[in-house]
């Protein structure tokens, strides 16, 4: 297999990759169902081994049901003279997500109870959806709202809403035995770059970047609507979710906030001590936070009837910042250099579910000769960086005693994965120590 871009690229060129492609995605008009969605998931799919699944209308999910597809052509809202002050053409969060078709002139009265602006961000306009309700309406900014001041207007949404399919993406990038990682993204919500098509273009960019290496574990990646996605995913692939033993939802990973990472609902998962560990040792602050039932997709996987050890990988989190689901939250927002950063970090993640195992001293009476083996400095007494990685050497032979896995000891020495899987590398070659289980979770 060639090289990929994703891999071999500097993190600014995989920067640079991921940003032109969430240019590409923004103006789509995405939906839990229809066209936009489908458009979405092709330029995603492009050049993987990915697929598209329709799921009819109508098809009983769990305790929901697929909902019939939206489809939207133009929106506007004009003037009796024919100037038209709202668009869906300028920006398509103009219009309410899953609006029945309108097309009637209304008076200025019922028209504001169609309104959706935001008097404390007046140049923004907010994001609105109406999913399971047979309802219409327009979002604008509080300025455009103030200025409808005529008595009556003409309103046209045209679209269509009818029964055909939910459509979602989901690849499975193999590995050599069949436990699985699921990464999860919502794909539904229009000209949202940070949240929503931050995490679209990261988890490609992740996808690409596995499938150009070996790989011990299986990773499954599923694009999905919010919600009513993971919803159906979950009902239909009840007979495999014994295979997923780590999952992450990712979401808005492209602000300059620092990194986040939400539980799962066991909250000792070892995604969630993996995730916690990588993002102790980022440079920059970090957050991690308990599970609450409230969010994204994770707390589908982590319903009660399921369980799976799925967090939540972000940096702001939803909710916390002022562009949150506004028409600000465009692609200046988002930073190449934050895109990057945030798949660095999955990298990592991932490092450290590939290559954590339990291993034994081969040498546990007393502390083993490592000088005569060129593993010990011949001058000591310096406190510097190599002694340091010697302290990470006599600390992988101490807790090497069959029972504890190399994250154990990066956890009890306080230092990075990287560095422990390093020394336990050396460690290896000198013959000191030797796997006492294959490398993979401990029971």
């Amino acid at each position: 297999m060639a090289p990929d871009s994703a891999l071999t690229s500097s993190p600014a060129e995989v920067g640079e990759e991921m940003e032109e492609l969430l240019r590409r995605l923004y103006p789509i008009c995405r939906s839990i169902t229809g066209d936009g969605l489908r458009a979405t998931l092709r330029l995603l799919g492009d050049g993987l081994p990915f697929t598209i699944h329709e799921v009819p209308s109508g098809t009983p999910v769990l305790d929901w049901e697929v909902p019939d597809e939206w489809n939207i052509r133009a929106a506007y809202i004009e003037r009796e003279n024919g100037e038209r002050v709202v668009d869906f053409a300028d920006h398509n969060l103009h219009v309410v997500q899953y609006s029945m078709p309108v097309d009637r002139v209304v008076p200025i009265g019922e028209l504001r109870q169609h309104l959706h602006s935001l008097p404390e961000a007046p140049d923004r306009i907010p994001y609105r959806t109406a999913y399971y309700a047979k309802t219409w309406g327009f979002c604008v900014s509080e300025h455009q709202a103030a200025a409808l001041t005529d008595p009556f207007y003409r309103v046209r949404i045209d679209a269509t809403l009818a029964p055909g399919h939910l459509s979602y993406g989901e690849m499975l990038v193999e590995g050599a035995v069949e436990d699985e990682m699921l990464v999860s993204v919502h794909c539904c919500h229009p000209s949202l770059a940070n949240d929503n098509l931050s995490g679209m273009v990261v988890a490609r960019a992740l996808a690409r970047w596995l499938l150009a290496r070996p790989r011990r574990l299986s990773y499954r990646f599923l694009f999905i609507p919010g919600t009513i996605g993971s919803i159906t995913w979950l009902a239909r692939n009840e007979d495999g979710l014994a295979r997923i033993k780590h999952g992450l939802v990712l979401s808005c990973l492209g602000d300059r906030g620092n990194l986040s990472y939400k539980k799962s609902r066991r909250g000792d998962a070892t995604i969630d001590r993996v995730a916690s560990h990588v993002l102790k040792h980022c440079p920059a602050g970090h957050k991690v936070l308990p599970f609450v039932p409230y969010g994204y997709d994770e707390r589908q996987y982590c319903s009660p009837g399921y369980d799976l050890p799925v967090g939540c990988l972000m940096r702001s989190p939803n909710g916390t910042f002022p562009e949150y689901h506004t028409s600000a939250d465009d692609p200046a927002f988002v930073g190449r250099e934050h895109l990057a950063d945030s798949l660095h970090t999955l990298q990592q993640i991932v490092d450290v579910l590939e290559h954590d195992g339990v291993f034994r001293n081969t040498s546990p009476k007393g502390e083993p000769q490592l000088g005569r083996r060129g593993l010990y400095r011949p001058i000591g007494g310096q406190q510097d960086a190599a002694e340091y990685d010697q302290l990470v050497l006599l600390w992988v032979l101490n807790l090497s005693d069959g029972a504890h896995s190399l994250l154990d000891v990066a956890e009890r020495a306080g230092a990075p994965f990287q560095r422990v899987k390093a020394a336990a590398e050396d460690l290896c070659r000198a013959g000191l120590l030797e796997p006492a289980l294959p490398v993979a979770d401990k029971p």
